[in-house]
């Protein structure tokens, strides 16, 4: 009897570890998991509005079904601002966590090596936020796209501003690193296109985050450039114009400066903003289209806060694979990346295009000037511009990028 009591319980215990193997598997295929990877500790100012925009999406996606019946699930994972622990967490949340596709990145070269491993892994990389053209052109590939408004992009929304100014002497100003670099390299491109006797009388690169602002401005100033082209962010850029303004250095000077219009940027200058600088930003307060209208009341309505840039790149992003999952049918990666191709979908700025021909998305910019109203910085005079129409045409990527 006892002996037909264990052969009874051996057999529900099996049974029991079946039907919980099977419920886990059915649960498995009952997700979508999105790994993320990004320098959350380093770069908050950004990255903690970046992610709660992924969050919110993420809500809306799962409140109305998921994606084709199926919840979504996002896993963070901070890369320490460091390529190759950004390598590192890549290769855990394939093989360990299984996730079906990766995006994120803040800094450039952190987005080159998750570029270099989705290709040597052929994994779907959507690079969020990573600004250098390299990751669209020279070390393009089939498995990464990406979603904002690149350095070039920006560079050449600013440019005929800047040709317009009719300064001959510009200094340069830039954190030394691949997204500095890339954006000085167009700089200097376009401008010496368009104004051939524009002169580079200066050019000061401090390691990202170790800016002595004191012997910058110094050594900008002692130049005497007729305008400074800047290209710092975060506590960077707050300890420049600092000194800038302390030191007289932007006094009748005209001043162009990437990514200085995003709140994340310009709220902390509060009464040291600098007036009429030429920027690219974020307005959110002057917006009024109809999708910007929603995104900011489902925003404000769940964190009680203002958007900033970040929350729209976040917020995007997920709404990108959202969109390429369904035109997909699932997360295949081979079809995920031909749905990606010509993929169209509308974001808080309207609708973008994934272009098929370099794989980078026609989100736009806004362009305007800084004004210092009451203690506060903000975005006047601004416009949207379509990433469209400052892109390359599909025969010039084919000189850019690798043959696929």
């Amino acid at each position: 009897m006892k002996q037909h009591r264990l052969s009874i319980f051996a057999r529900l215990s099996i049974a029991a570890a079946t039907l919980l193997t099977a419920s886990s598997t059915l649960l498995a295929q009952g997700v979508i998991k999105i790994g993320e990877i990004n320098s959350y500790k380093a770069q908050p100012a950004f990255l903690e509005p970046y992610k709660k925009g992924m969050e919110l999406a993420i809500e809306q996606i799962n409140a109305t079904g998921g994606l084709n019946g199926k919840k979504v699930e996002l896993i963070t994972r901070d890369d320490n601002a460091n390529p190759g622990d950004a390598v590192r967490v890549a290769e855990e949340l394939v093989s360990r966590d299984r996730v079906d596709v990766l995006t994120g990145s803040f800094l450039s070269h952190i987005g080159l090596a998750l570029t270099d491993f989705s290709k040597q892994k052929k994994v779907f990389f959507l690079a969020s936020e990573p600004l250098t053209d390299k990751i669209v052109w020279q070390n393009g590939h089939r498995y990464t796209f990406r979603l904002r408004t690149s350095t070039y992009m920006q560079v050449a929304m600013l440019v005929p501003d800047a040709v317009a100014m009719k300064k001959k002497r510009w200094a340069i100003v830039y954190p030394n690193y691949e997204y500095g670099q890339s954006a000085v390299a167009s700089f200097k491109e376009l401008m010496k296109a368009a104004q051939p006797d524009v002169e580079f009388v200066a050019e000061q690169a401090p390691p990202l985050g170790k800016l002595d602002a004191g012997s910058v401005v110094q050594a900008l100033s002692d130049a005497k450039p007729d305008a400074i082209f800047n290209v710092l962010f975060g506590a960077d850029l707050a300890k420049f114009v600092r000194e800038g303004n302390t030191r007289g250095l932007f006094k009748n000077r005209e001043v162009v400066s990437l990514l200085t219009g995003e709140p994340e940027y310009l709220d902390p200058l509060k009464d040291e903003t600098p007036n009429g600088w030429l920027v690219t930003g974020y307005p959110w307060y002057g917006i009024k289209t109809p999708e910007h209208a929603a995104f900011l009341k489902a925003y404000q309505d769940k964190f009680k806060d203002y958007p900033r840039l970040g929350s729209v790149v976040g917020y995007s992003a997920i709404m990108s694979l959202a969109a390429g999952i369904k035109k997909a049918q699932g997360t295949d990666t081979e079809k995920l990346v031909d749905a990606f191709k010509g993929l169209n979908l509308m974001t808080p700025f309207g609708p973008i295009t994934y272009r098929p021909e370099d794989h980078q998305s026609t989100m736009g910019s806004f362009v305007g000037r800084t004004k210092n109203e009451g203690g506060k910085g903000v975005m006047v005079d601004f416009r949207f511009l379509d990433g469209a129409k400052f892109l390359p045409s599909a025969e010039e990527v084919k000189k850019l990028r690798p043959a696929q």
